[in-house]
């Protein structure tokens, strides 16, 4: 297979479990009558899509997310990569590819690597010591290869879903008392879920280098990383390129780039939205690409060719009445253009 255009999505499926399976608190889980129209609105969206590669969060049960391409008439197009753990007891990453584009196994990622430190004196000696002693991912991170171009070496494939911003519980912990606490839950809360979340980035960004440096390996990372383009977050996982203009060519070894970013290049207005939180509209889903998908890359092989985030049924809450999930689609194009092409 040698394709001319690649595309590729980013989908969070909001808790897509089969019915009757409880969800966190939840015991009863999704109705019947409610999953039907999950399965029905996110058939419509993958079809609608139509993506090579689609990275998917919050899914709980296999069963549920081939139901829904099914549903949409597309089981014999694409290969549906699921952990065999995906019983509706847990979440987890997952993804759709189109037949004839996989390379390999498929892996998920739970532990941190073994060398990742997260640990430091201080840059003074008035900067107190810090520790951080989290060892893994809260949602394994999804690892594959495809191969869209037979003539270039397989593109690495990630798929994340990092921690959210949603304060952490701290009532049930054993050194949690009432009169003093009561009071802070919700800062301190926000602060360990950012902790874990900023821990998250920087492993999977360890990972990542480990990956891409001194080599010509195409890497694309796709997921709800429950922060924004300028976040410290996504900071760590894109190393902060520059992003050149003109004629001018460069490109980092390691670095990612946003397709956010690269979209914002060519429009007039910035409209980028993916999530809606007590009307705060912010984009926490993203799609990052390595020099190889960067237009102005001199290791440059696919040159950016658009990107849609499709979120108008974020303008209505019922997502359960409406089978509707509560994060935007986003959709990236790119062909198949060498910039050795353009040289010679």
């Amino acid at each position: 297979m040698d394709l001319k255009t690649l595309s590729i999505a980013t989908f969070n499926l909001y808790n897509l479990n089969l019915p009757g399976l409880p969800l966190y608190t939840d015991s009863n889980g999704w109705s019947e009558q409610e999953y039907e129209r999950k399965i029905a609105w996110t058939a419509s969206q993958l079809k609608l899509i139509d993506a090579d590669v689609v990275g998917f969060q919050e899914l709980w049960h296999g069963e549920a997310l081939t139901a829904a391409v099914e549903a949409a008439g597309l089981g014999a197009d694409y290969d549906v990569v699921v952990p065999d753990n995906a019983d509706g007891k847990g979440i987890v990453c997952a993804s759709i590819v189109r037949r004839g584009l996989l390379a390999g196994e498929s892996e998920w990622i739970a532990d941190f690597p073994e060398d990742f430190v997260l640990k430091a004196k201080g840059d003074d000696p008035q900067t107190p010591q810090i520790s951080v002693n989290i060892r893994g991912f809260s949602r394994p991170v999804l690892h594959f290869a495809i191969r869209p171009r037979q003539d270039e070496p397989a593109m690495q494939m990630y798929v994340c879903h990092l921690k959210s911003k949603q304060p952490t519980r701290i009532d049930a912990e054993a050194w949690y008392e009432k009169e003093i606490y009561s009071r802070h839950a919700k800062a301190i809360g926000g602060a360990l879920s950012t902790i874990r979340r900023t821990a998250e980035a920087a492993a999977l960004r360890f990972i990542l280098t480990n990956r891409m440096k001194g080599n010509n390996t195409a890497v694309v990372v796709m997921g709800d990383i429950n922060d924004g383009q300028l976040s410290n977050t996504a900071n760590i996982l894109t190393e902060q390129p520059a992003y050149l203009v003109g004629d001018s060519v460069g490109g980092g070894d390691i670095a990612l780039y946003t397709a956010q970013t690269l979209q914002e290049y060519r429009d007039t207005r910035d409209v980028y939205y993916t999530h809606v939180f007590q009307d705060f509209r912010e984009s926490l889903d993203h799609i990052l690409v390595s020099e190889q998908l960067y237009d102005n890359s001199r290791r440059r092989r696919w040159l950016f060719d658009g990107l849609i985030v499709n979120n108008d049924h974020l303008n209505f809450n019922d997502h359960k009445g409406l089978g509707t999930n509560d994060h935007g689609i986003i959709r990236a194009v790119f062909r198949h253009r060498p910039i050795r092409d353009e040289l010679e």
